[in-house]
């Protein structure tokens, strides 16, 4: 072991002929106890030092190795943030892909039915348009035979002869005569008439129009004419 402070200041010499001066050994000793002592003490404290700077550098490696733990769990927790978002991300994408694709199918669906609506409805209007010219151009033609039958009995002798005649017994007998003969032209006018199958819907008006003529009880037909006024 080394000297200590204590051993050296309490050393002692033997005395002896021409030896060392004593004071100045005890002085000499005393000072290089006194250097002993600091440097001990610097020692101590170095070593202090030392052991704080130990504990310290341990701290600071346990807190490197805390913080390499936590930046590992942190890029982890990262990247599983990263891919989940991106998981997510597809989906989404998907799911905004097949709803945009299912409201396009859904809406071509519906303009191809509301287009087939629309034709089939024009279809239907264009043939109840044709039918309706046909019964028109019909009516106009059993109306046309009708006046002209009219006419040609307005027109006819047996007028002259009624109008020119002063005897009223042979009212009866003419009556007779013109509604037989109106009712031939009535008749050989329908039948003289091209007929064309109509819907039951083209056909209601004509028969809210009235005719000129029409059938008594009796069978006879009665010419109704326009009053003078």
């Amino acid at each position: 072991m080394g000297l200590t402070v204590d051993e050296i200041t309490n050393k002692t010499f033997d005395n002896k002929m021409r030896g060392f001066n004593p004071d100045q050994v005890k002085e000499f000793l005393g000072q290089v106890a006194g250097q002993l002592r600091e440097l001990e003490a610097q020692n101590h404290e170095l070593a202090e030092k030392a052991k704080a700077s130990e504990e310290k550098l341990r701290y600071l490696s346990d807190l490197k190795d805390s913080l390499n733990k936590s930046i590992l769990v942190a890029q982890e927790a990262a990247e599983k943030v990263k891919n989940n978002a991106e998981r997510e991300a597809e989906i989404t994408v998907r799911e905004a892909q097949k709803q945009a694709t299912d409201i396009v199918t859904a809406a071509n669906e519906k303009a191809n039915a509301v287009i087939a609506e629309c034709a089939n409805s024009t279809r239907k209007l264009t043939v109840a348009t044709s039918d309706l010219k046909k019964s028109t151009r019909i009516f106009r033609q059993r109306l046309q035979v009708m006046l002209e039958s009219q006419l040609e009995v307005l027109h006819g002798e047996d007028w002259d002869q009624l109008l020119a005649d002063d005897d009223y017994s042979k009212l009866d007998d003419l009556e007779k005569i013109l509604g037989s003969r109106l009712d031939s032209d009535s008749s050989e006018s329908v039948e003289s008439t091209p007929t064309t199958q109509t819907t039951s819907e083209s056909l209601e008006p004509l028969s809210e129009i009235p005719d000129s003529e029409s059938e008594t009880d009796d069978g006879k037909t009665v010419v109704v004419f326009p009053e003078d006024n």
